[in-house]
């Protein structure tokens, strides 16, 4: 009965199609909202890449564990991201953000958040044991190191592991990633439920596949971009693409007639 619910609610306001190349305007905007206000992103930046560097320093002589933690990341990179839709959606109502705004949004006070941020945090866990364990299972020899990961793993002549990884990891990756495209968003501004905004979620992901492929393969490739550069360019990354997934919401889901969260 509370799915049935969830799914009248979910159609009580519109989704909207975008074309094929407005993920680059989400970006451009995500861009211009990290100018306007670059304190609580670049922090949230450097915390992403400093957890990185921690990750790394654990688990530099198991290279099976990293590679699945690092993939792990993109799973649950948009909760972490919840402070700065707050920025920018106070920029978007021509309001001056704070810190504190960034930060408000982990007070305790909404389960809905919580629980949601959970279950991503489980199914990024999830895929971090799974990932570990096939390439231990499956190795011919230890990985530790990168080259180890390249040689036995990527470009082993003899094996499929590296495809049956990738697949695994791609069969987790896209419902997730439909799940949450504009669900973290959406709870943050509208007082909806966590299987109302899944819904919603999925409904945008249906009416804009290739949009919506192509901002997938930009959030990952540049994510990517950033872990290449020894993590410093996590830095400005993760706050370009949080601000601009913000962008994204708003531009995909026509939320008229639903009650709008109080500032905070």
């Amino acid at each position: 009965m509370e799915r049935l619910s969830a799914v009248a609610e979910s159609r009580m306001f519109g989704t909207r199609r975008v074309p094929l190349g407005r993920p680059l305007g989400w970006l451009a905007r995500g861009a211009q909202d990290l100018r306007r206000c670059p304190g609580p992103g670049l922090l949230h930046g450097l915390a992403a890449a400093l957890f990185g560097a921690l990750m790394i320093l654990i688990a530099h002589d198991h290279f099976w564990l990293l590679s699945g933690a690092f993939s792990g990341f993109l799973i649950v990179a948009p909760v972490l991201a919840t402070g700065l839709y707050q920025v920018s959606r106070a920029l978007d109502r021509q309001r001056v953000p704070r810190l504190a705004d960034a930060l408000a949004v982990w007070k305790p006070t909404d389960g809905r958040l919580m629980v949601f941020g959970l279950l991503l945090a489980f199914a990024g866990t999830g895929w971090v044991l799974t990932s570990a364990s096939l390439i231990t299972g499956f190795s011919p020899v230890p990985i530790r190191n990168p080259q180890d990961f390249l040689r036995h793993v990527v470009l082993a002549e003899q094996s499929m592991l590296f495809e049956v990884w990738l697949a695994l990891g791609g069969v987790l990756a896209a419902p997730v990633f439909a799940s949450s495209v504009v669900a973290l968003p959406m709870l943050l501004d509208r007082q909806v439920g966590i299987l109302t905004a899944v819904f919603t979620s999925w409904r945008v992901v249906m009416d804009n596949p290739a949009p919506l492929a192509l901002w997938a393969a930009l959030l990952m490739g540049l994510t990517l971009l950033g872990m290449a550069t020894g993590l410093l360019g996590l830095i400005p990354i993760v706050p370009w693409l949080a601000h601009a997934s913000w962008h994204a919401y708003r531009d995909l889901v026509n939320p008229a007639g639903l009650e709008t969260r109080p500032w905070r």
